[in-house]
Order: structure tokens, then C-alpha cells, then sequence
């Protein structure tokens, strides 16, 4: 993904007219549906003219460029690219890091520096390490700079523009010298020098044709974490750590090297949701920390994934990978290093239903661990609590570290190498369940991430095996509805989940003792081939992530449309310590389903059990009508109600073309026998309208002869309707269907109302009207109530759109 991409004097142009930024903003939304910060935009018009100037000074103007790139598979986008080729003719691109700095301070990390950001002093990565770390990266992941016989070289460098130069500025301290070396830093006192070096790299042009390279080229597979931890212990690094990834790795690191001589404990939280690489830093910490004689252990409350990192690693190395029980009896500051993972998985205490009586302790768990170590790194996600035993949160974990004055130090990963690098897909998903409100209410059609709603278990099921049979890791999973059973005698595993004649079993159990040939046991579901044949279940796909996933989205959670809620349901639950949860349990089965549908690095497959709860999902998907119409709200004039058209007036069905600007004509009456029974009706004629936006199939146009509904909609008056409403009802204008209702003027059970019910929910999960109540806007009529009728009795056939004429 580029926000911008086209030739040197195309964007000198842009520029020179002011509308580069323009261009990006409005790139910007039609990519992530919402709009750039104003800082954002502001950086970009500011540096990018600068850019555009150095490139006329140049007289590179036979180039490519392109703006705001996305890195493969995170969601990293570098500043500025430039493509071209040298004077022996060969491919050229360079990376430009553009900042709008104008001074900086010393930090104490070995890649920072601390400078103001976002309202504040932040560290963050010294400006050629950042780039850096992206031209390494790209030669990693992109096969244009490495999978031909003559790869795109990469360069990188940085063009601070408003920066004044001072040889004693911390920019220039000995422990940037090596890095500076390999990518340059150019400050607004080196114009001439930065003009150099591009020329040197681009001198010959013929820019566009590299470009093209690199934008048609493909991305390598994406390194999957369990396949390297071997290699990274063994002190051969395979991931590249990004910005805040990087920063927090070297504070680490320095905390490490001080406390040998600090007195004071220090504590290092690290927050970050579903995907943002908080194993990938602790994976490469361990190692380290390791090869540099410090004593790390690597800690976890989750069984499968130590036991998957203890098989990769072999014997040798996994007695550092504990569990967070392992402390109960540790003496102070026993290691030097202690990296939790998963640490919203923290326990109350160390105890477990196998404790002996005399061994049990009202010690909390998150003390032990304080106690053993020097330092203490906690990798967290607040919602990733699924079970209401699991305390860990990022301020729990503060808490005690301050109560014990210890040292507290937080950062924040935002960068997202899960999902395909969608942050959007995250957001998305915490907005649908109600676990954060975000910017992200609809999921494009345009998205790279490839999300898709199958009809079925048996659909969902194949197309998770069609991704596994073309070489990609893919697993099935879903909610905790169902059983979770012990093999049969001879090892089999039974077939737990069932829905309809689709029966599949779970992964085996963590205390089954005899498995047959085959199947692997829980702790390695998710890293054996074969645990493609088993339905995983939460508490053994978190924390594992693959290229696609597939969720049987339970009954477990359900969304009621007219409360406008998420409802959990206890009795479609099979996991009984989250049941007895009592008032947690809602959001703990939202937790799991967050956690099931980000497991995903390139796709998400779901099907859902409960229909309610698949259109509220659809309805959060934006049609592809929608993305191509759809354009940004203008901040910069005033929204004006336009005047309403009028339509041309009935014509027969044989004088008119059907286009795309008519809509059949019923009755009220026809329109219930063709969108509820499915009926042949043929149309009453045909009519042209004008609404400002495409039609769709689900229109129609009918006559209201009644004047309950006036002002709204005069009596008489032709109005669109749409078939099949999508959301809420709750307070719109509804055509409805019920055996109750006598209105003579609209052919007997049918009438046009504002809608208004409200629902209650059986002890066994099912649910009924107590009361509907359809409202006359007009007060000369009472209102239509209805009590007792179910969701058969009582149907809504379309939704009011808007009057056409009277």
C-alpha cells in the first residue's frame, strides 16, 4: 500500500501547486475510511515541499516516486522513496526519512534520542537507525530488492529540513557514528551534500521503470515466530525489530547492564494489542540477554505456548522457559532478567487445585515474580482476559511494582505485523464487539487483509484446508460451546462439536495421557501439521498466530438488534469457570472472540451460529457501492441540504427501460408477498427517482393512502422503501407485517409505523417481544401496541427511505 506513486515532476507539480497533502489526505481515507490527523497532514505539506525542493535543485526529474509505503506486512509507512538508476545503468532506489526536528537531547538507549513528539519529551529511535531498520527490513521481506538477477539496491538515508547543524549535537554522538556511516543524516544545512548523494544513486533516471519493479513485485512470506525461536537463541537474529519495538528492546538492555549495581528494582511494562510483536521483541531479549552472560528466564501462563518454545529450542535451552508458578520459592533477585509474556494471564496466587494444603500461600503471584528478579518485563494486552481467575492487568501490575518501589517504566507498541499489518482490522473488531469504540467502524472492501464470512462450519472448514494444502499454516477454531472431553481408550478423539451433521473434535485435552498416532498433544496443536484435523479451542490458540483462521463464532454471544447490545449467553457456554463469572462473563466471551478472529497474519474466516449476530457483522462491512461513492466529510465548507428532486410520475412497466435509475411500483400488500414469501408479484409500473446515490435490488416504491404518518409522510405520497433492513429498528419508520393490525387503507395487516420494541431473554437463550409498540407520528391516532408476539407472528418487511412526491 502507497498513498502516492508517480514521477518526479508529477510531484514537483503537486507540490509547487500545494496539492501534495491534499493528495495523500484524500488517499488516506479511501485506504483506512477515516481521516489523517491535522498534524499529520501539516508534516506532510511542510516536508514534503521541502523534498520536492531538493529534488529541482537536483534536476531529478526522470525519477519515480512514492509516498507513504506501507512495509510489507506491518503497519510502518516509510516517508519518501525515490527510484532511478545510476551511472552503470543499474536499478537505484533510496529510502528519504523525512522530520521536521529542530533539536534533540541524549537517551539513554543505544538507538534513541529524546526529543519533543506528540505534546511531550518521548524517546524515540535516532533517525538513521529508524531508517535503517526499514531499508533492512525491505531487503528482508520485498522481493525486488533480493529475488532477481539484478535487485533493486536499496539505500536509505535522512533529511532533517529543519534542523541546524552542530558537530557537538547529541545527533552526532560516537554511538550514531557507525549507523550514520551506513545511512546518512542530512540536516537543513546539507542541501548540497544530500544533493549529491541522490545524484550519485540516481544520476542515469529512467526512475518510472524501477518503480514499477518494485510496486509489481511480491513479498516474501512473512517469518513465522515458533520456526526461528531456534535460530534466534542460538545468536542468529531473524527479525527485524521497528521503532518502538527497537526502543523498547535497548531499554531493556540498559536496565539489565544497571541492575547488577542499582539498589532499586526496575519494572518494564510493555502494552500492545493482538499482533504488534510483543513475542518477537521478548523472543529476541531472551537471546540476548542470554549470549550476554545475563541469567533471563522467559515466563508464561500459558502451557502451549512454552512447551511449543521448549520443543523448538531443545532440551538444553528450555529449562530458562518457565511458567508463572515457577517462582513460589525463589530468593531475591535470583535472575537477573525476567521476561513475562501473556502477563494478563497472571493468577490471583501460585496456587492450583494440585497444591497441597501445606504448601498453599496468600502470596500474590505478581509479588513472587517481583521478587525474583532484578528486572521484570511484563508483555501485556488488557482485553486479552478470557477467564475471570486471569488478573493481569497493566495497572495491577503497576501497583504492585510502586508498592514495593520498584522503579516503573511503560511503553506502548502500535505497529502491526499481524493481520497483514491492518490496524484497521483490530480497531474493527474491538468496535463490533463493544470492547473499544475506534475511528474503524466499517471494514472496507479495499483492505489487504483478506476477512470473508462463509455460510457454514463445513465451507469454513474447506476453505481453511484449501489454505493449509497451499502451504500456509491455517487452523480452525472456535467459541467454548461445546464440551471438552477426554479421548476414548484407544486415543481417539470424540467428536465434541457439533452443529447439525457437521461433527468435528476438539484439541486434545492438556491431561489426556494417551493420544493416538497423529494427533498432537494440546501444547502442540498450533505448531504441528497435523493439528489442522482439530477444532482449537481459546485457551490453546492464544498467543499463537497463523496466516489464516478460521472461528465458528458460537452462541455464546449474541447481538440483540433492538437493544443495540452485545448479550452473552451462559447456557450456550461450555466453559464453566467463565459461566460462574457472574456479571464478567459478557465481556470475557468478548475477549475470547477478539482474541480468536486477530489470530490471523494475512486472513479471518468466519462463520457465525446465530443469524442476528452475522448481520450485525455484515451491516459493519462496507459494500463495495459504498467504498466507490463514499467520499470524506469537508472540513473546509459548510454542509448545505440540497433540494429535494422530483420524479418523473408512474409509468406502465412496458413504457419504460428498466435502468438503473427506476424502481418497481407495489402495493403494500404485494410488497410483504415478495419480500417475505418470496412470491412471482409483478410490479403495478415502473418509476424513475433521483436520490443522490445508486439503487439497489431491495427497492421499491410504494403509495401510503394514510395520514398517521403526517408530517413525515404526506398522505398520498409515493416512498422508496428497502427490502431487508440491516441494524437496529429501534426508532425508524418500518413497513410491517402482523395478523393484529387493521389498516383498511393499506390492505389489512400491513401499515407503516416508527418501530419500538423491547425484548426478554429466557433462562435457555432464547428470546421473545414482550412489547411492540408502532408509533403514529400523527397525534390524532393512538399507537399500534403488540405484547406476546414472536419473531413468526411479527415481521418487518422494509424500512422507509425517504418520500418522493405526493
Amino acid at each position: 500500500m502507497r498513498l502516492y506513486s508517480g514521477t518526479s515532476t508529477q510531484f514537483i507539480q503537486d507540490s509547487v501547486h500545494n496539492q501534495i497533502a491534499e493528495k495523500l489526505k484524500l488517499a488516506f481515507f479511501n485506504y483506512f475510511r477515516f481521516n489523517p490527523s491535522p498534524g499529520e497532514v501539516n508534516s506532510w505539506r511542510n516536508s514534503l515541499r521541502s523534498m520536492s525542493q531538493v529534488f529541482q535543485y537536483a534536476d531529478l526529474l526522470d525519477h519515480g516516486v512514492m509516498l507513504e509505503y506501507q512495509l510489507p506486512l506491518t503497519s510502518k509507512r516509510l516517508d519518501c522513496m525515490v527510484c532511478g538508476k545510476d551511472d552503470n545503468k543499474r536499478a537505484n532506489a533510496v529510502i528519504v526519512e523525512l522530520k521536521q526536528w529542530d533539536k534533540c537531547e541524549e537517551a539513554d538507549g543505544a538507538n534513541e534520542v529524546l526529543t519533543w513528539v506528540g505534546g511531550a519529551k518521548r524517546e524515540v529511535l535516532h533517525p538513521a537507525v529508524q531508517v535503517g531498520q526499514y531499508k533492512m527490513y525491505l531487503e528482508d521481506t520485498h522481493t525486488a530488492f533480493y529475488d532477481e538477477s539484478h535487485p533493486v539496491v536499496l539505500n536509505a538515508c535522512t533529511y532533517l529540513h529543519n534542523y541546524p547543524y552542530h558537530d557537538q549535537d547529541v545527533l552526532w554522538s560516537h554511538k550514531f557514528k557507525d549507523t550514520i556511516d551506513r545511512y546518512p543524516l542530512f540536516t537543513a544545512d546539507d542541501v548540497e551534500c544530500l544533493k549529491e548523494y541522490l545524484i550519485n544513486k540516481l544520476s542515469y533516471g529512467e526512475g518510472v521503470d524501477v518503480l514499477q519493479r518494485i510496486e509489481e513485485s511480491r513479498y516474501r512470506p512473512s517469518k513465522k515466530l515458533m520456526d526461528h525461536v531456534g535460530g534466534i537463541i542460538k545468536g542468529k537474529p531473524e527479525y527485524v525489530l521497528l521503532d518502538e519495538q527497537l526502543i523498547v528492546y535497548d531499554a531493556v538492555l540498559t536496565q539489565a547492564r544497571r541492575g547488577f549495581h542499582d539498589k532499586q528494582n526496575t519494572v518494564i511494562i510493555i502494552k500492545g494489542g493482538p499482533g504488534t510483536g510483543k513475542s518477537v521483541i521478548a523472543i529476541n531479549l531472551m537471546a540476548d540477554l542470554l549470549l550476554n552472560g545475563y541469567n533471563a528466564n522467559y515466563v508464561t501462563g500459558s502451557r502451549a505456548f512454552t512447551q511449543t518454545l521448549r520443543k523448538i529450542i531443545g532440551t538444553r535451552g528450555s529449562v530458562q522457559f518457565k511458567y508463572f508458578n515457577s517462582y513460589a520459592g525463589a530468593e531475591n533477585n535470583a535472575i537477573d532478567v525476567l521476561i513475562a509474556d501473556e502477563s494478563h494471564r497472571l493468577r490471583t496466587t501460585s496456587d492450583s487445585r494440585f497444591t497441597p494444603k501445606e504448601q498453599r500461600s496468600n502470596t500474590p503471584q505478581i509479588e513472587e515474580l517481583l521478587k525474583a528478579s532484578k528486572v521484570s518485563v511484563f508483555f501485556i494486552d488488557d482485553k486479552q482476559i478470557v477467564r475471570p481467575n486471569e488478573i493481569g492487568s497493566s495497572e495491577y501490575i503497576k501497583r504492585h511494582s510502586l508498592e514495593k518501589n520498584h522503579k516503573v517504566l511503560e511503553y506502548q507498541l502500535e505497529a502491526q505485523f499481524r493481520c497483514n499489518g491492518s490496524d484497521a482490522f483490530i480497531n474493527w473488531v474491538n468496535n463490533t464487539l463493544g470492547i473499544e469504540r475506534t475511528a474503524n467502524v466499517l471494514w472496507g472492501q479495499n483492505e489487504e487483509f483478506d476477512f470473508r464470512i462463509y455460510p457454514t462450519p463445513v465451507s469454513l472448514e474447506n476453505a481453511i484446508r484449501e489454505k493449509s494444502t497451499a502451504g500456509h499454516t491455517a487452523r480452525l477454531t472456535a467459541g467454548f460451546c461445546w464440551k471438552w472431553s477426554l479421548p476414548n481408550a484407544d486415543g481417539a478423539l470424540k467428536d465434541d462439536v457439533v452443529i447439525g451433521d457437521y461433527r468435528r473434535p476438539w484439541n486434545a485435552k492438556p491431561e489426556a495421557k494417551r493420544l493416538a498416532p497423529g494427533i498432537p498433544p494440546a501444547s502442540l496443536w498450533a505448531y504441528d501439521p497435523n493439528g489442522i484435523d482439530q477444532i482449537g479451542c481459546i485457551y490453546t490458540a492464544q498467543g499463537f498466530e497463523f496466516d489464516y483462521v478460521g472461528v465458528i463464532f458460537g452462541a455464546d454471544l449474541v447481538y440483540d438488534f433492538d437493544d443495540q447490545r452485545w448479550v452473552g449467553v451462559r447456557e450456550k457456554s461450555a466453559d464453566n469457570v467463565v459461566k460462574r463469572s457472574r456479571d464478567q462473563f459478557t465481556e470475557l466471551v468478548k475477549n475470547t472472540y477478539r482474541v480468536l478472529l486477530s489470530r490471523g497474519m494475512k486472513g479471518c474466516y468466519v462463520c457465525f451460529l446465530d443469524k442476528d449476530t452475522e448481520r450485525f457483522f455484515r451491516s459493519r462491512i462496507e459494500t463495495t457501492e459504498q467504498f466507490r461513492t463514499k467520499q470524506p466529510p469537508s472540513l473546509d465548507r459548510d454542509v448545505r441540504v440540497e433540494q429535494e428532486q422530483v420524479p418523473a410520475p408512474p409509468k406502465n412497466a412496458d413504457d419504460i427501460q428498466k435502468l438503473a435509475n427506476s424502481l418497481p411500483i407495489y402495493s403494500l400488500k404485494a410488497a410483504a408477498g415478495k419480500f417475505l414469501e418470496n412470491q412471482d408479484i409483478h410490479e403495478e409500473g415502473w418509476m424513475e427517482v433521483d436520490i443522490g446515490r445508486k439503487l439497489d435490488q431491495k427497492m421499491f416504491v410504494a403509495r401510503v393512502v394514510d395520514d398517521s404518518m403526517e408530517p413525515d409522510i404526506p398522505n398520498g405520497s409515493y416512498c422508496i422503501f428497502r427490502a431487508e433492513p440491516a441494524g437496529s429498528r429501534q426508532g425508524k419508520i418500518v413497513l410491517v407485517c402482523h395478523q393484529d393490525i387493521h389498516d383498511v387503507d393499506n390492505g389489512g395487516a400491513y401499515t407503516v409505523k416508527k418501530y419500538w420494541s423491547k425484548k426478554v431473554f429466557e433462562p435457555d437463550g432464547t428470546w421473545r417481544h414482550e412489547k411492540i409498540v408502532l408509533e403514529s407520528l400523527n397525534k390524532a391516532y393512538e399507537s399500534i401496541i403488540i405484547t406476546g408476539a414472536s419473531e413468526e407472528e411479527f415481521r418487518i418487511i422494509a424500512e422507509f427511505v425517504k418520500v418522493l412526491k405526493t
